[in-house]
């Protein structure tokens, strides 16, 4: 199997780490034309700044305008006088204009139902009611006025509340303390010796004085009043909080800020969308307030919100019924538009204390969830959170997601997250769109509020129930993959949750140091089984990122090959010690095969039946050096492949591969890698300097089968399968891309695709 060809896709940052030398060289391919499939154009989010609400307009120029405006004629000219001989006072009072009981009645029956009426609206209103359209718009700017001060004022109320009870909850504890006496010896008990439970209750009651005067300082922000404490609205670069579960704290390494942005230099656009304005401030948090309290309904409730299917695997959401539980939220449903919303329950291997930590920093999330998470970045901080946790952190965020293919677009998302630990001690993470404050006519999806609940259990497992309720425009979805999208399986919550919990075990098994030494080839070597799977999840990632129709790059489908449709694009790598420098040609393909999924899965991992599809093995056998294992599923494995060439002048090579399956879907992921650059990663050598170029499969069931989404051992159906390869063409990064480069590997995916079909299906293609 000649070196260097292989695929890896796109720039992220790593969880786990990696990178170093080629192995091998293409030299046979030759350049010579323009490359004219260059990748890498991202259409950013428009999220140009919004203009000032009405509300933020100076009152006494309303009125200027306002009196100035709708004088009539008569109070102009009257008695033929000019205006110089009028007495100013009669006309001020002639000027003041009173709305009849019956306009008033009107207006406010048309604000409960809409208090941000457009101009067609208020024209319409001001002919009904015989007023100026611009009496109506000052009408209800000063009734939004007047209802924000009273919410205000109904706030502060209760906020000095809480403050008296904090303040008379001090004095008790004050008074205690100094009557505090020993239980050894009856005297007096210094502040050291206070009981465990009366330093909690101090500890507690800290933390609640920290959220009051957060939350104080919010409110007299609104009401425009001084504020003391105010920076905690504004943008702190929150350093990133690694990940500590004793593998390593660099484990979820990356860029702050921006996770799967950067491939091939895709990251600026991202930077570039901008924050919210100061006005957007209080709306948005007044929207993650009530979607908090929506997840924790849709989480907790039962029939008749989510309704059981027949045979009882499934939960569907009843629409009225969450008009009716729900009746705030971003507005009704666009046109064109569908609703997909799922929940789904599980145990999971991991604290909830990293499991929200995993979740409130973007590159553990994206990183993490790369299979799902095409790139993602934090806008702006609003609120870090208090006490030193992520409880009340506030933050806008901007991510794309995906399905491993071409053929599915990637769903585009602007929303706030928020998280706050509940009186229970349960935690909630919950998303919501924010479109509405930043408007795009080619936004094919927004998230109605979604998120997770956490609850802890004992042994550091945690209970999860994570919910996901979006409305999308799925038009743009190929007819392969239409049964499993419009399911809910391509990006519901079942999908979430089981990666999530397959993500949980193989961290576990990073960390695992009683490794059983019975299997010939485990590696047990502590240090070189973490650097081990620190290469290979940096080369999952980077699969990840480049198979999917992401907006950070862009695909040409090639006609007439006899293969179903092949897609190819190149980029360049320059100055990327992951990845070999040069011209890189990656190339893709999705296909159904009428097998289950588990069976497909289990022949492209197996390296025994690796000859019968891999042509670059040239036919020799492939022997696994070694292999640690991460999972309860033994498919789920990270291995060290070796290629015994039948031809004895080749020189031997190794395969990285990473075998991993969940209940709904499977990747098999693998990269030729340097025999001396993995050795150094065996006896524990940092894996960030070992070139790679992943090649792989995606492998999802098609949605036909009775239980739609799921792989498993009795799961009937037929698979999709993603192809994709990576190939570097030139090592030298100006070259141009010739057609002979493109027909060499086209014809290699699609000669892989055909011996697939013929293994799987017994006949050929």
């Amino acid at each position: 199997m000649p070196a260097g060809v292989m695929i890896p896709v796109r720039n992220m940052p790593s969880m786990i780490g990696g990178n170093g030398t080629v192995f091998g060289s293409t030299s046979g391919l030759s350049l010579g034309q323009p490359n004219m499939m260059e990748g890498g154009q991202l259409h950013h989010l428009d999220m140009a700044a919004q203009d000032t609400p009405d509300s933020d307009i100076p009152r006494m120029g309303r009125d200027d305008e306002f009196d100035s405006g709708t004088k009539s004629g008569s109070e102009n000219h009257e008695g033929g006088a000019s205006g110089e001989d009028q007495d100013p006072r009669p006309n001020k009072k002639k000027r003041y204009h009173r709305h009849t009981q019956h306009q008033i009645q009107e207006m406010e029956a048309f604000f409960k139902e809409c208090p941000h009426p457009d101009d067609k609206q208020r024209k319409e209103l001001s002919r009904e009611l015989g007023l100026e359209p611009l009496q109506v718009k000052f009408w209800f700017q000063n009734k939004r006025t007047q209802m924000k001060t009273q919410h205000e004022r109904h706030e502060n109320t209760q906020l000095r509340t809480e403050n008296d009870k904090l303040r008379a909850d001090n004095m008790r504890y004050r008074e205690a303390l100094s009557n505090a006496s020993c239980p050894n010896c009856g005297g007096p008990a210094a502040v050291g010796e206070m009981s465990f439970d009366e330093h909690q209750l101090r500890l507690e009651n800290a933390r609640l004085r920290e959220e009051i005067d957060r939350i104080s300082a919010i409110a007299a922000k609104y009401v425009g009043k001084p504020v003391v404490n105010y920076p905690l609205l504004q943008s702190p670069s929150v350093p990133p909080r690694p990940l500590e579960l004793g593998a390593s704290g660099a484990a979820f390494g990356g860029q702050q800020g921006l996770a799967g942005g950067d491939m091939f230099g895709a990251g600026d656009l991202l930077r570039s969308i901008s924050g919210p304005t100061e006005a957007d401030k209080p709306i948005i948090i007044e929207l993650a307030v009530a979607a908090m309290e929506e997840l924790i309904g849709m989480a907790q409730m039962g029939e008749p919100l989510w309704l059981t299917s027949l045979d009882g695997s499934t939960t569907v959401l009843n629409e009225d019924e969450y008009v009716r539980s729900f009746p705030r939220g971003i507005g009704p449903k666009p046109n064109g538009f569908k609703c997909e919303a799922s929940r789904e329950t599980a145990i999971v291997i991991m604290n909830h204390a990293n499991l929200v930590e995993i979740l409130m920093d973007v590159n553990q999330w994206s990183t993490v969830f790369s299979g799902i998470v095409s790139r993602a970045m934090t806008v702006e901080v609003l609120s870090t959170g208090v006490a030193g946790n992520y409880n009340g952190a506030l933050q806008v965020m901007t991510a794309e997601l995906q399905v491993p293919t071409p053929l599915v677009p990637t769903r585009e998302s602007y929303f706030v997250r928020y998280c706050k630990q509940h009186p229970d001690g349960t935690w909630a993470v919950v998303d919501v769109s924010l479109d509405n404050l930043r408007p795009s006519p080619s936004a094919r999806c927004r998230r109605r509020p979604s998120g997770c609940l956490i609850q802890e259990l004992p042994n550091g497992y945690s209970k999860v129930i994570w919910v996901e309720h979006v409305e999308v425009d799925d038009r743009g979805v190929h007819n392969l993959y239409k049964q499993l999208v419009s399911s809910g399986h391509a990006f519901g919550a079942k999908r979430w949750i089981a990666t999530l919990d397959r993500q949980c075990e193989r961290l576990a098994s990073a960390m695992a140091t009683n490794v059983p030494t019975v299997d010939v080839g485990v590696i047990t070597n502590q240090e070189g089984r973490k650097s081990m799977l620190k290469l290979a999840e940096r080369m999952v990632i980077s699969f990840c990122a480049g198979v999917s129709a992401s907006t950070a790059h862009t695909w040409t489908t090639l006609s007439g090959t006899g293969a179903d449709d092949v897609r190819v694009m190149t980029r360049k790598s320059v100055d990327d010690p992951g990845r070999p420098p040069g011209i890189v040609l990656s190339a893709a393909t999705s296909f159904w095969l009428p097998v289950p999924p588990k069976r497909v899965f289990e022949f492209l991992r197996d390296e025994n039946s690796r000859n019968e599809w891999d042509i670059l093995s040239n036919g020799g056998v492939v022997q696994e050096m070694a292999h640690i294992a991460n999972g309860r599923d033994t498919g789920n494995c990270v291995s060290l492949l070796r290629v015994n060439s039948a031809n004895s002048s080749q020189s031997n090579m190794l395969i990285l591969q990473e075998s991993c399956t969940d209940s709904t879907g499977a990747f098999v992921i693998y990269a030729p890698v340097d025999i001396v650059a993995m050795n150094v990663v065996l006896n524990g050598g940092h894996p960030d300097y070992v070139a790679l170029l992943p090649s792989g499969f995606a492998i999802l069931p098609d949605g036909t089968a009775s239980h739609g989404g799921v792989i498993g051992e009795t799961a009937h159906g037929g698979s999709l399968l993603t192809v994709a390869f990576q190939i570097l063409v030139d090592s030298v990064p100006t070259a141009k891309l010739s057609l002979g480069s493109v027909a060499t590997v086209n014809n290699l995916i699609a000669c892989t695709v055909e011996r697939i079909k013929a293994s799987l299906t017994g006949e050929p293609a």
